[in-house]
C-alpha cells in the first residue's frame, strides 16, 4: 500500500496546494472600484472628456507645491511624530476654531488621506459582529471599510424631492441606529449626490446618538464645498462637546486641490487621542512631513483659493444643471455641494453599461451610479469640477447620443 508523506517530513517535500492561494472570504468577495472600471475602459481613447473622478482639474497651487519643496530642499525626509507635526495641528486648530467651535490640539489626528482618516476611525471603534447605519448612495470606501472589518452595514437612502433636491427620512435613519448600533455614518455634503445634511437633523441625530452611546463617524470631506454663500455646510462640530462620540473625518484634497499629496486628518475626543495613535502606527507611522508643510502654508495661505474655487464650481453646477435640463429623458438632483450631479436617463437600468457605452459612443467619462450601491443604479454621477466649455461640448455630446439611441 502506497504511503502519503510523513507528517514529519520537510516542507520542500510535501505536496504544493492544488489551490491558489486565497485572502480571507471578506477581502475575496470585495468589488473592485466601478468607478475606475469605466476610467480604464478610456483612459488612452482620444477626444474623451473625463467626469469620472472626483477631483479638481486645476494643478495644486503654486505657493503649496513652493513649500513641500522648501521642506525637501530643507531634508525633511524623515520620521514625524504620529498624530502629525505641531505647525499643522496649530494650524488645524485655529482653522477648525474658525469655522466650527474651538478644537484643542490634542483632539487632531494627522492622517495619510482623508480615506486612511475613515479606516482609523473604523478601527478605534469597529468589532466584527457589529452593526453600523449609514446613509447612502455613498462613495463605496466608506460602507466597505466597517465590512473589511467584519461589521454589518445597515443602509438608508436619499430620496429625490419633487423639487429636485436630495432629501433624508430622519426617522428611518433613526429606526436603522436604533438602541444598539455601534455606530452611524454620515457623509456631508454627500458624494455622490450633493445632499446636505441640515442642522437640525444633526442635532437630532447627534441626541439619539448621545442617549444610547452610539458612535458618529462625520465624513466631512466636501464640507467647504457649499453653494449658498456659507463659509462651510453644517457639521458636527458646530454641535457636539469635546467627549461626544464623534469622530469627524476630513481631507486637504478637495477645497485646497491636493488630491494626489494624501493628508487627511481626524477631529476625535481627547480620550482617543493616544489610542489614535498607536493605530496611525501601525497603520503608516506618520504623514510626510514634506506634505505637512504644504498643509500648514495652504490653511495658512489658501483661503483665496479656497473662495475662489466655490465660486467657480457654483457657476459650473449651474451650467451643468441647465444645460442637462434641456435634454430629453435626462433628470438630475440640485446638489447643495460637493462637485457632483447625479443624473438620470429614462429608461437606462444597467449604469455601467450605460457608462462604458458613453466613454466608447460619445466621448464622455461619467461615473456609473452602481458604484456607489444598489440605491445608486439607474443613475451617473458627472464631477463637474472641470471648466464650462468642456461641460458645455460634453452636454451636446450626450444629447447627440440620446438621439441616436
Amino acid at each position: 500500500m502506497a504511503k502519503g508523506p510523513s507528517p514529519h517530513a520537510s516542507p520542500f517535500e510535501r505536496p504544493l496546494p492544488r489551490e491558489a492561494p486565497r485572502p480571507r472570504e471578506t477581502v475575496a468577495t470585495l468589488e473592485a472600484s466601478r468607478i475606475r472600471e469605466v476610467a480604464n475602459a478610456g483612459m488612452g481613447l482620444p477626444d474623451v472628456i473625463p467626469f469620472w473622478f472626483g477631483e479638481p482639474d486645476a494643478v495644486t497651487p503654486a505657493f503649496i507645491r513652493e513649500a513641500a519643496k522648501a521642506a525637501l530642499d530643507a531634508g525633511d525626509t524623515f520620521y514625524h511624530h504620529n498624530l502629525g507635526i505641531a505647525p499643522l495641528r496649530d494650524a488645524l486648530s485655529a482653522y477648525l476654531g474658525h469655522a466650527h467651535r474651538p478644537v484643542d490640539r490634542d483632539r487632531i489626528v494627522v492622517t495619510s488621506s482623508g480615506v486612511n482618516a475613515l479606516m482609523l476611525a473604523a478601527q478605534a471603534i469597529l468589532s466584527p459582529g457589529d452593526r453600523v447605519a449609514a446613509v447612502v448612495p455613498l462613495w463605496p470606501n466608506v460602507t466597505e471599510i466597517p465590512r473589511i472589518l467584519g461589521a454589518e452595514v445597515a443602509r438608508v437612502p436619499l430620496s429625490l424631492s419633487a423639487d429636485r433636491h436630495w432629501t433624508l427620512d430622519l426617522d428611518r435613519l433613526l429606526d436603522a441606529v436604533g438602541t444598539d448600533a455601534r455606530a452611524v455614518i454620515v457623509n456631508s455634503p454627500n458624494n455622490p449626490t450633493g445632499w446636505t445634511m441640515p442642522r437640525e437633523a444633526m442635532a437630532a441625530l447627534l441626541d439619539h446618538c448621545r442617549r444610547h452611546g452610539i458612535w458618529i463617524v462625520s465624513d466631512e470631506a466636501y464640507e467647504r464645498l457649499v453653494f449658498d454663500g456659507s463659509f462651510q455646510a453644517p457639521s458636527m462640530l458646530d454641535l457636539a462637546e469635546p467627549e461626544d462620540r464623534l469622530i469627524v473625518a476630513n481631507t486637504f484634497s478637495k477645497a485646497w486641490q491636493m488630491t494626489g499629496w494624501r493628508l487627511g486628518w481626524l477631529v476625535v475626543p481627547p480620550s482617543l487621542t493616544a489610542d489614535l495613535a498607536k493605530l496611525v502606527e501601525f497603520n503608516t507611522s506618520c504623514a510626510p512631513g514634506f506634505v505637512q508643510q504644504a498643509a500648514v502654508a495652504a490653511l495658512r495661505d489658501g483661503e483665496p483659493v479656497v473662495r475662489s474655487f466655490v465660486t467657480a464650481l457654483g457657476g459650473r453646477r449651474d451650467a451643468l444643471l441647465a444645460g442637462l435640463s434641456r435634454i430629453d429623458r435626462v433628470s438630475a438632483g440640485i446638489p447643495d455641494g460637493a462637485m457632483y450631479a447625479f443624473l438620470r436617463i429614462d429608461g437606462e437600468r444597467d449604469s455601467l453599461a450605460l457608462a462604458k457605452s458613453l466613454v466608447r459612443e460619445a466621448r464622455i467619462g461619467l461615473a456609473p451610479g452602481i458604484a456607489f450601491g444598489p440605491e445608486g443604479e439607474g443613475f451617473l454621477r458627472w464631477c463637474f469640477a472641470r471648466p464650462i466649455p468642456e461641460l458645455d461640448e460634453a452636454v451636446g455630446r450626450l444629447d447627440a447620443y440620446l438621439r441616436r439611441a
